[in-house]
């Protein structure tokens, strides 16, 4: 990049998109190499129970993969204008561009991307993420956005979620991502839980677990909700506003965590009105059990060795 108004240019370093997450593109490639893995050795179950387990396993790693990739996500609560604004301090240029706000549960990205990306002689794409997870500090990473000259829309938002600002945005997006955080976390750990008692022949306690799992899941979504109570701060850029509304990550985990509660409720349902009917579901393999649990078919025992002494061969029967 060269010099423009007798300024350095801003990045020396690679940018990424906003959504670009190298915490979430492990979680996922981790997922997906559990599911690449489940897929090898699917051939080798035989009959109708294959596609039982494929359906299983594979919601069940979906389920799995959500609670723990929406840590990482900024896509909590989105918004975006595009407009005509400064571009920056101490200078008359503006520019036409795009600006994007993506919250997550650990901070926010700020994009501003020009329309068209090339404009004074500068390319204008640029993506700022400032965090306020435990053991960092927003503050501090806003003082150094001011050092580093960055544009005047990316300064205003960023100013915006400060704790000094009279917005209140900083407090109660930093609590409400806090809490949700927590809340995501043990609904992984009653997510692994759930796993390990579906896989044991106590289906009802899987059921509550998996139950416990959709309701810490929609906890996490109450608390993100709760920064409706924040006194509205309009957030005007030239001569657009900029409106935030719930984004992707949001509505996936209110969707996994109805999801939980409709499995869990399913299995505890089962397990009252038709036990044997849920052990049958939760193992393909186990057909016969509900014959030989309503007492009808006999058992019949024979020794043939008996023939070798004479004896007539004899047959114990009796019915279970």
């Amino acid at each position: 990049m060269t010099l423009w108004d007798g300024e350095l240019p801003f990045y020396p370093q690679p940018r990424h998109p906003a959504g670009f997450s190298v915490p979430l593109l492990i979680v996922i490639l981790v997922f997906l190499t559990l599911a690449a893995s489940f897929l090898l050795i699917l051939p080798g179950i035989r009959g109708h129970s294959r596609w039982f387990w494929l359906v299983r396993v594979l919601l069940s790693l979906f389920i799995g993969a959500e609670i723990v990739a929406v840590h990482f996500s900024a896509e909590w609560s989105v918004g975006s204008a595009s407009t005509n604004t400064s571009y920056k301090a101490f200078s008359a240029a503006r520019v036409r561009a795009h600006v994007g706000l993506h919250v997550g549960l650990e901070g926010i990205n700020i994009t501003l991307t020009g329309t068209p990306v090339q404009q004074l002689n500068e390319t204008i794409d640029y993506n700022e993420q400032f965090t306020w997870r435990l053991g960092e500090d927003y503050a501090e990473e806003y003082a150094e956005a001011l050092e580093k000259g960055l544009p005047d829309p990316v300064l205003y938002l960023a100013e915006k979620f400060t704790p000094s600002s009279p917005c209140g945005f900083y407090r109660q997006y930093r609590l409400a991502g806090h809490f949700a955080s927590a809340t995501l976390w043990v609904a992984f750990c009653l997510w692994l839980l759930s796993n390990a008692l579906l896989s044991m022949p106590v289906p009802l306690y899987g059921g509550l677990a998996l139950l416990a799992t959709g309701a810490f899941a929609i906890f996490a979504v109450l608390s993100f909700v709760s920064i409706a109570s924040v006194p509205f701060c309009p957030l005007h850029l030239g001569s657009s506003a900029i409106t935030s509304h719930y984004g992707a990550a949001f509505w996936v985990t209110l969707a996994t965590g109805i999801l939980c509660l409709l499995l869990g409720g399913a299995v505890v349902g089962l397990h009252y009105a038709k036990p044997s009917a849920l052990r049958i579901f939760l193992d393909g393999s186990v057909k016969n059990c509900g014959n030989q649990a309503r007492g009808g078919s006999p058992l019949s025992l024979s020794n043939p060795y008996y023939k070798q002494f004479g004896a007539s061969d004899a047959t114990i029967s009796t019915n279970l």
